[in-house]
């Protein structure tokens, strides 16, 4: 056994196991929360040093802390699952590493080592392996995130960061299980441009999306998808969603990496999946024009939105200012279900892991 990277200091009042139990039978999404946090500091010249574990409490920061006012901020995201067998496993978190690295390279900000991401992602699971909820679809969501913590008001990259993950018991991100969702096609705004940060997984891509999907729920709709900033016309994502479509003659296509979309861990793992069963599926720009004439003839038969917190979500209809569509018949359709299914079966060690992506810590 590998000694552990992170001291561990342990909670002096944690949560009672009766009341955890009563937190974790239908934690919702997102807020309900572990004991403990795992945090790290880099600084210039020391680089990287003080990896703990220690009680979750408020981070304190001076009113100057350079995050607060040059934006200097990346997360991620992943879970830790509880198996059938009693083990406990993480999906990739290898690929939420390297994808941590990249973010930090584009905002200018210190690149973890992946050893240090990946052992407080799972020295922190083994911590809070009582907060793992068991139901179907539910699981400990973990957020690694960093932080700029110089206190210092000038525009230059932070000679200071914090690096910390906490953790939250999580059910289905969509109560009562996945259903078919509806789309806003946002017309007036764009989530990312060439060269900026959108293949970066940085609060500011989301807080740029956030107008956009109030008029997606004031227009009566769940999500909100974006097209292209510069000829508003390729679709790209949803506000924290990659997309793919399924058309009759059994293939698939979804938008390329160009640099303005997100590298979906989900979307990754589907196209490998998808293409392991002999499934065509093309990387190339899709018009918003094309999705609905598509829909309109029928060559369209599914589309679904995929990301770690949904994971895999139906798409049943699209509108806009100027239309309003159906896909299919509006429910989930079969290969959306199926390369569903196959997905989660191998992030609960349900099926067979054909290209190892599953890590029993436990």
């Amino acid at each position: 056994m590998t000694q552990p990277t992170f001291a561990f200091s342990p909670h002096a009042t944690p949560v009672e196991a009766s009341e955890r139990a009563g937190r974790i039978v239908n934690p919702g999404f997102g807020r309900v929360f572990t004991d403990h946090m795992a945090t790290m500091r880099w600084s210039e010249g020391k680089g990287w040093h003080d990896p703990q574990i220690t009680a979750r409490a408020p981070i304190v920061m001076d009113p100057a802390s350079a995050v607060l006012h040059y934006a200097q901020e990346i997360f991620e995201g992943l879970k830790a699952y509880s198996l059938d067998d009693g083990g406990i496993a993480l999906f990739r978190p290898e690929a939420n590493a390297a994808r941590f690295q990249r973010s930090a390279h584009r905002l200018a900000m210190a690149e973890l080592p992946e050893r240090y991401f990946l052992d407080s992602c799972r020295e922190l699971t083994l911590a809070e392996r009582d907060w793992i909820p068991g139901g179907e679809g539910s699981a400990l969501y973990l957020r690694p995130f960093m932080i700029a913590s110089e206190t210092f008001l000038g525009v230059k990259p932070s000679a200071e960061y914090l690096y910390c993950v906490i953790a939250s018991a999580v059910g289905n991100y969509w109560p009562g299980g996945a259903k078919s969702v509806s789309l806003w096609v946002s017309r007036e705004f764009t989530r990312a441009a060439p060269g900026g940060t959108g293949d970066a997984k940085c609060g500011g891509n989301y807080a740029a999306s956030l107008l956009a999907q109030s008029e997606a729920i004031r227009q009566g709709c769940d999500q909100v998808v974006f097209l292209d900033a510069v000829e508003r016309r390729w679709v790209e994502e949803l506000g924290g969603m990659n997309i793919f479509f399924v058309f009759d003659d059994g293939t698939m296509l979804t938008p390329p990496l160009t640099g303005t979309i997100l590298p979906g861990v989900t979307r990754d793992s589907i196209l490998t999946l998808a293409r392991d069963q002999g499934i065509t599926v093309a990387e190339e720009r899709y018009s918003i024009d094309q999705w609905q004439a598509d829909a309109a003839s029928g060559r369209l038969v599914e589309a679904f939105a995929c990301g770690t917190a949904a994971v895999v979500t139906p798409i049943g209809k699209v509108s806009s200012a100027d239309f309003a569509f159906q896909i299919g018949d509006g429910q989930p359709g079969a290969r959306t279900s199926q390369l569903s299914k196959r997905l989660t079966d191998i992030q609960r060690a349900r099926s067979d892991d054909p290209h190892g992506w599953v890590q029993r810590i436990a």
